[in-house]
């Protein structure tokens, strides 16, 4: 089966959060199956430079206004379609953002431009190769299988995959015309969305299946609080709705041979975190003492909980914990972050930034992971966390809640508890499970077993890819 991924981001390529990750581990995954996958993507800056040996395989006079063409290259075990728009992607900033922080003005033309490069491919466009299936992702793509639909394209079936429903893709119906679609498709079937442009609503309506990255998070987003308005078009494509939990890149995040952990380790030696823990210690500028180090490495936002974080952070110290921080985000969230670590010298470090390779060690060296989101599509975090050992204590919601067993009495006695699970999602509550770690965290034996049994889940992409396979077949065998 051959299926053309589009994204618009790729790990290792270029990253801003878990869809990344996802783009890039999934074609991965699928390989075993005998799914061959390639992956359309923007053509950033950072892109170009790394790319090897590219082949130029289509070109386009005039996609939305301005010249384009398809470079392909293999990267990392993935097949990657590299779409070269330079007026559009070579650019100061991140791949949504300007480099003062606001969205590029053009951001509708950009992914339209890339949503159409991805439906004409999917048309048998590109020499040699046609798929079977697209599969597109979040709002940036979600226009693939609109273009799709009014463009000469052979019926071909499309899946939509929700990572997060609170970015939709929506614009001013002044920008319709320049989308190059026919005037009917500015319907309310189609992607007119309260007299506007919604990318995201389109895709929705259109798309053959849709899926999202947890089976909880697809109940969710049927409910106005977690909908974000498009409960309503969700609810009437229930019976296409599907929720697969994400896996992790094994191979990378495996602490047994991390190249960035400076000690190996495994559930049978668990000992060896010691001097992780030691390392953590001294770039945060800890004491060094045997109190349990709760870690956060988040996007420093409201909606992942990080006020409860600062309000709780003097609290947690009070509590006789430790506290390490990894993110950026929000100012005056940051500000309250670094305010609480100067108050708490030796027991609170905070380091404002990315950092791949930290991120790494600190699930390596900490004891617990922090992850209050009000809500959550999959997350990758705690599965990272999971692991590594390093146990995951969760706001009980979308794939939080999939992923992660509670260790309450009965699955502590039945051996299978991996974290701590916590409802609603409050600073009171959050204290609670802070002082269910404390306790547990207090009698080693019961910890370790949480460790243990957190690193024998299976957080791999194989049971998920499989999931997917089986819809790519039941969607091809129907031409839907």
């Amino acid at each position: 089966m051959k299926v053309l991924s589009v994204s618009s981001e790729v790990f290792p390529l270029i990253k801003t959060g878990g869809l990344a990750d996802v783009a890039g581990a999934l074609p991965i995954a699928l390989k075993s199956f005998g799914v061959e996958t390639k992956t359309l993507m923007p053509g950033y800056p950072g892109v170009m430079k790394v790319l090897q040996n590219p082949i130029a395989r289509l070109e386009f006079s005039d996609l939305l206004g301005q010249p384009a063409r398809v470079l392909e290259a293999e990267h990392q075990g993935l097949d990657i379609l590299v779409l070269d728009a330079p007026a559009y992607y070579d650019r100061p900033g991140g791949p949504y953002l300007d480099t003062t922080g606001k969205d590029h003005p053009d951001n509708w033309r950009r992914f339209a431009a890339l949503s159409l490069a991805g439906a004409e491919i999917a048309a048998g466009l590109l020499p040699g190769w046609r798929p079977d299936l697209v599969h597109a992702h979040d709002w940036q793509a979600a226009m693939v299988p609109v273009y799709m639909r009014y463009y000469p394209t052979p019926e071909l079936p499309s899946i939509l995959t929700i990572h997060n429903i609170a970015f939709q893709g929506q614009f001013g119906a002044d920008i319709f015309p320049g989308l190059r679609l026919p005037p009917h498709a500015f319907a309310t079937e189609s992607i007119e969305y309260y007299g506007t442009v919604g990318f995201l609503k389109g895709g929705l309506q259109i798309a053959s299946a849709i899926t999202t990255v947890s089976p909880s998070y697809a109940d969710e987003i049927l409910t106005p609080e977690f909908g974000m308005g498009l409960e309503g078009v969700i609810a009437s494509r229930r019976n296409v709705l599907h929720g697969i939990v994400n896996g992790i890149d094994a191979d990378i995040w495996n602490p047994a041979t991390d190249p960035v952990v400076h000690t190996h380790y495994g559930p049978t030696t668990l000992k060896n975190r010691i001097e992780n823990r030691r390392s953590i210690e001294e770039f945060f500028h800890l004491d060094h003492d045997n109190a349990p180090i709760f870690c956060v490495i988040s996007r420093l936002t409201w909606q992942k909980g990080m006020d409860l974080v600062a309000s709780t952070a003097d609290k947690i110290v009070a509590l006789g914990g430790k506290l390490v921080v990894l993110g950026s985000g929000e100012a005056a969230l940051e500000g309250a972050l670094l305010a609480a670590a100067n108050r708490n010298p030796g027991r609170i470090g905070v380091s404002i930034g990315y950092n791949e390779p930290m991120s790494h060690l600190m699930q390596a060296g900490c004891d617990a992971i922090i992850i209050p989101s009000r809500f959550e599509p999959c997350g990758l975090t705690q599965l990272y966390g999971l692991r590594y050992g390093c146990v995951p204590i969760v706001a009980r919601t979308g794939g939080l809640n999939d992923t992660v067993i509670d260790a309450n009495h009965a699955a502590l006695a039945a051996k299978v508890a991996t974290g701590i699970q916590f409802a609603p999602v409050n600073e009171e509550s959050m204290l609670q499970a802070l002082r269910r770690a404390m306790h547990l965290y207090a009698d080693q034996k019961v910890w370790t077993q949480l460790q243990k049994q957190g690193m024998k889940s299976d957080v791999s992409w194989e049971k998920s890819a499989e999931r997917y396979v089986a819809l790519y077949s039941s969607l091809v065998s129907k031409g839907m």
